[in-house]
């Protein structure tokens, strides 16, 4: 919970609290329901919670924005970024129920009203959202072809509506066909510890 104050020193006392409270929740959860690798539970802070907060720190979403998290598996990017951004609305989707219902728990315990968690494949999925995020879901351009149809026309953010991925690793071959329009941001940038060193964040404008 240190790192995340570290970074983030401007929280709110009520976001401390929510993000505190994740640090009991996620390993009750795990407990039940395996949806964090049983020896990353400990790197629940720096591996997950603040992984996902990279986004936050690329990009200020503006209030009003709707975001759709694809993938979202226990909740991540989702969780964290809708703490951040409480004026903002997420739809955490994931096509496996009990992951859904791991995020939809939680969500509901640290009281977060900006959050709508669905157990729904992305071929389903008929919402408008300014961004959709996705932590190493699947290869950018198996996502674009699944969320084109998601992304909406209605701007106002400091960028334009599209994706934004967190990613591991060599990524130039799945980047080739984007290279003049994809970003790339190590994470590193934000974040010094070790594990953010191969991290990074792509953003595709759609």
């Amino acid at each position: 919970m240190e790192l995340i104050k570290k970074y983030f020193p401007q929280l709110t006392e009520h976001q401390e609290q929510q993000f505190a409270a994740l640090g009991v929740l996620y390993p009750e959860w795990n407990a039940k329901i395996n949806v964090i690798s049983r020896k990353d539970i400990d790197n629940l802070y720096e591996h997950h919670v603040l992984h996902s907060l990279a986004i936050a720190k690329f990009l200020t979403f503006q209030p009003g924005t709707e975001l759709l998290d694809l993938g979202t598996g226990g909740g991540f990017p989702g969780i964290p970024l809708a703490i951040m951004f409480p004026e903002c609305h997420f739809t955490l989707i994931d096509s496996v129920g009990k992951k859904i219902r791991v995020a939809q728990e939680i969500a509901a315990a640290i009281g977060l009203e900006n959050v709508v968690c669905r157990q729904l494949r992305a071929e389903d999925e008929k919402g408008k959202y300014q961004f959709v995020v996705s932590r190493a879901v699947m290869s950018l351009p198996d996502l674009l072809k699944l969320i084109r149809k998601n992304i909406s026309k209605e701007q106002f953010n400091a960028l334009p509506n599209g994706v934004i991925c967190l990613k591991g690793g060599e990524l130039q071959a799945e980047l080739q066909p984007f290279r003049h329009i994809a970003e790339q941001t190590p994470v590193s940038q934000y974040f010094k510890e070790e594990y953010f060193k191969t991290k990074k964040i792509v953003y595709m404008p759609v």
